[in-house]
């Protein structure tokens, strides 16, 4: 690859336009395509955006100067269109989960693997500076040796403010597949492969309302629990307690805490790319029955902010310079291993070994600057 790499977008829902913003502000990305079932929906976001071309996803397929395309399709069709662009020899970015399915999924990367091409797998909320601050810190050992986690997503969901939220209710969502790869991804970049998991999850209601938008006052079903607690076993020991729910009057989000041999670290909402990261030692020695005063630390936030492409970004760059690429197909398949198995253990009661397994996350390094030309 030489100059701004051709990048095609399939799928014009609302996720396109934070892509579209971020992707045509790279100056080693050019958005040659965008592609959608609807295709008055890709022609309205390419000429908002400047692309040159529009269509159905076989326009951008078809389209000689889309290199890698990004598919932002609904969970469903994730497999098929990744596939669909594999046999036509393009890289792939897909949003998440990578599938539905492990089958599909494992089927994907042996196809992209034979075909020369590589695959990408959202969140690349992980590459963000936020995070990758918090992930630097912990590897200088400011809270020792890693032992246990704590995680919490709680909303009272996604109903109450997406325009068409059934999918987010349907098999391949709910809280697990939808709000849990952020959390995963996050664990398994610090901390290495999951080693097994235990589930139990609640649908408190067969179906909802839509509250906003057209379709307002429009019920739909609900097909999946929409609050899951997963017991999660580390391969290197550690083990950590989750929590997903989409029917909690409380809102909180981006709970991730990890706590180590020589302090506890808050890490920022791993659904964001920033955020503040903070690290607290243990008490010192109680005098006079009395405990002294604990004093968190504020972890300095190293990089620039941007969003949700960031993962294409690095992928196109780390294809040219011949590395790995962070957030990869292989990185997602394991997460989706583990967010399957918390499914399936939900169902049965039972403990659940995880079969895959991840090589160690490449870190980012401090002087990214996603708005360098470097191709």
């Amino acid at each position: 690859m030489t100059g701004p790499v051709g990048v095609g977008i399939v799928g014009a829902g609302v996720i396109s336009q934070t892509y579209l913003e971020n992707l045509t502000s790279f100056p080693d990305v050019k958005v040659a395509a965008i592609g959608d079932i609807i295709p008055e929906r890709a022609q309205a976001k390419a000429e908002e955006h400047g692309v040159p071309s529009w269509g159905t996803l076989e326009d951008v397929l078809g389209n000689p100067e889309v290199e890698l395309v990004v598919n932002l399709t609904i969970p469903e069709s994730h497999i098929a269109v990744s596939s669909q662009a594999v046999a036509a020899g393009k890289h792939v970015w897909t949003e998440k989960p990578l599938g539905l399915d492990r089958e599909g999924a494992r089927q994907l990367l042996k196809d992209a693997d034979a075909a020369g091409v590589r695959v990408g797998s959202a969140p690349d909320t992980i590459l963000g500076p936020g995070f990758q601050s918090a992930k630097r810190a912990i590897a200088e050992g400011v809270i020792g040796t890693p032992l246990f986690v704590q995680t919490a997503f709680q909303t009272q969901g996604p109903d109450l403010w997406h325009p068409e939220p059934a999918f987010l209710f349907a098999k391949g969502a709910g809280p697990l597949l939808d709000m849990g790869p952020y959390y995963f991804s996050a664990l398994v970049s610090l901390l290495g492969p999951i080693a097994g998991v235990a589930a139990r999850g609640s649908r408190f209601r067969t179906e909802r309302h839509i509250h906003t938008g057209p379709r307002a006052g429009e019920t739909f079903p609900v097909e999946v629990p929409s609050s899951v607690q997963v017991l999660s076993t580390f391969e290197g020991g550690q083990h950590g307690t989750h929590l997903l729910s989409f029917d909690s009057a409380l809102e909180r989000h981006g709970v991730v805490e990890i706590h180590g041999t020589e302090g506890s670290i808050v890490l920022p909402d791993p659904n964001r790319f920033d955020g503040p990261t903070r690290y607290v030692k243990p008490l010192g020695v109680f005098r006079d029955g009395m405990k002294t005063e604990q004093e968190w630390i504020d972890v300095e936030q190293e990089g620039t902010v941007v969003g949700r492409g960031l993962g294409v970004l690095d992928m196109v760059r780390a294809i040219a310079e011949n590395r790995t690429h962070v957030a990869t197909g292989e990185l997602g398949f394991h997460v989706l291993d583990v967010l399957l198995s918390a499914q399936d253990s939900a169902e049965t009661g039972q403990y659940l070994e995880i079969d895959s397994t991840v090589a160690p996350v490449p870190a980012v390094p401090v002087d990214f600057d996603p708005f360098a030309r470097t191709l």
